[in-house]
């Protein structure tokens, strides 16, 4: 790990102006320039990827909490009417028996709810919005490496180009490059035992209330759907894979292959799986998951720090990872604006940060990873699996949605002064 403490570059502490470079142009980075701006620090976020590229990924539950942490700093505008509201999920089991229902969570005083969007049109939505703002972003720069010196730390890219800031920011995903900068021995992101593939089926229709998504525990593959208010069909699947795949090994698997995989797993599941896989727009595809249950070292003491998915990535079926990063935006631009002394106080700035989101965000990639291992369930795991969630889900539903508001009622006051 690079120690702060041991650098040249604590002769700058007398500066109280801080410049931030931030790696990554996906949901975080874009987020944390807009609150900055609101703080008066100056930052730019630099994206791999070319402007018009696609993310990687489906459709995802963009929960309550995260368009909280966007309104704190009057960036929800652009997804406020995004994608479709989701008031309940149901779940049954392979043969469609019916496991409980619960709300998403209770109603929030604010009257918040999570949505199921697009990740293209979040990260895209965010990005225009941060663009129309005055962010300077940069596209097809790809982050190789950083120097400190007594200057700062200077951001190295692929092209040769470099930039230079007070504080370096890695907002670049679960492989991120900044995370092992800061700790070459930090931990490796953990593969998840399911995969994922999905999206958006315009003018197919199922047999769901609004508002609800129905989740299925199949035999073999847990499957889902939901209804939109414009008549198509949101889906998602996760078909079991024991083992992590080889690089390059899913890319490789054609849209025709995929829609037959799926249909043998769900076999002789009741509902409309097969009528989606169907009926889906190709190409089908799917990708693996990782999540990160512990990194030891957010920050190296003053120069480096992570966010989002490069500190704590949560497996999708927490529904948490983009508002995840959105809550640690905000809150490491009040701990930039609020600590004294400047580029002399990012130390503890940066370990009030930590602080202030470590908990929270363990406690959810945790659970994120219990309910994806319920997904992969073997043949003896399903049935007691299923014995025990209808259980679980009518307590759950007894006091209203109450015991799921840690995971999306939580709300980041970006005015409220952040005690040192």
């Amino acid at each position: 790990m690079l120690d702060f403490q041991d650098k040249p570059h604590m002769a700058r502490s007398g500066s109280d102006t801080v410049k931030v470079i931030i790696i990554g142009g996906g949901v975080g980075g874009p987020i944390l320039a807009l609150a900055l701006q609101r703080a008066g620090i100056e930052s730019e976020v630099f994206e791999a990827r070319e402007a018009e590229a696609e993310e990687r990924g489906s459709w995802l539950n963009f929960q309550a909490n995260g368009m909280d942490a966007l309104r704190s700093i009057d960036a929800a505008g652009p997804l406020e009417d995004a994608g479709y509201e989701v008031d309940t999920m149901s779940f049954v089991n392979g043969k469609g028996r019916s496991l409980g229902q619960l709300p998403m969570a209770a109603r929030r005083p604010d009257g918040l709810t999570s949505r199921m969007l697009s990740r293209d049109a979040l990260a895209r939505g965010l990005r225009t919005l941060a663009e129309e703002r005055g962010v300077t972003m940069h596209y097809g720069r790809k982050f190789e490496t950083a120097r400190l010196d007594p200057a700062g730390v200077c951001a190295v890219f692929d092209d040769g180009s470099e930039a230079r800031g007070d504080l370096l920011v890695g907002a670049d995903g679960v492989w991120s490059k900044v995370r092992t900068l800061i700790d070459p021995h930090a931990a490796i992101p953990r593969y998840v035992p399911v995969l994922n593939t999905g999206g958006f089926i315009p003018g197919l229709t199922v047999d769901v209330p609004e508002k609800e998504f129905r989740m299925q525990f199949g035999t073999r593959c847990f499957f889902a759907w939901m209804p939109t208010p414009d008549g198509g069909t949101v889906w998602f699947a996760n078909p079991p894979r024991r083992h992590e795949p080889e690089r390059g090994a899913l890319e490789a698997i054609d849209d025709a292959s995929w829609r037959a995989l799926l249909h043998e797993l769900i076999g002789q599941d009741h509902g409309p799986a097969h009528e989606i896989i169907d009926a889906a727009p190709g190409p089908v595809e799917a990708w693996a998951t990782y999540d990160l249950p512990t990194v030891a070292h957010w920050h190296d003491g003053g120069r480096m720090v992570l966010l989002g998915d490069a500190a704590h990535a949560v497996a999708p079926s927490a529904g948490q990872g983009a508002s995840m990063a959105l809550e640690d935006a905000v809150t490491l631009a009040r701990c930039l604006r609020d600590v004294p002394g400047g580029v002399s106080g990012l130390p503890v700035a940066l370990a009030r940060y930590e602080e202030l989101r470590r908990g929270r965000t363990e406690k959810i990639v945790a659970h994120g990873h219990r309910s994806a291992n319920d997904k992969a369930a073997g043949p003896v795991g399903r049935v007691i699996r299923d014995a025990m969630l209808p259980v679980i889900f009518r307590r759950a539903s007894r006091d209203g949605g109450a015991s799921m508001m840690w995971l999306q009622g939580s709300h980041v006051e970006f005015e409220e002064r952040v005690a040192f």
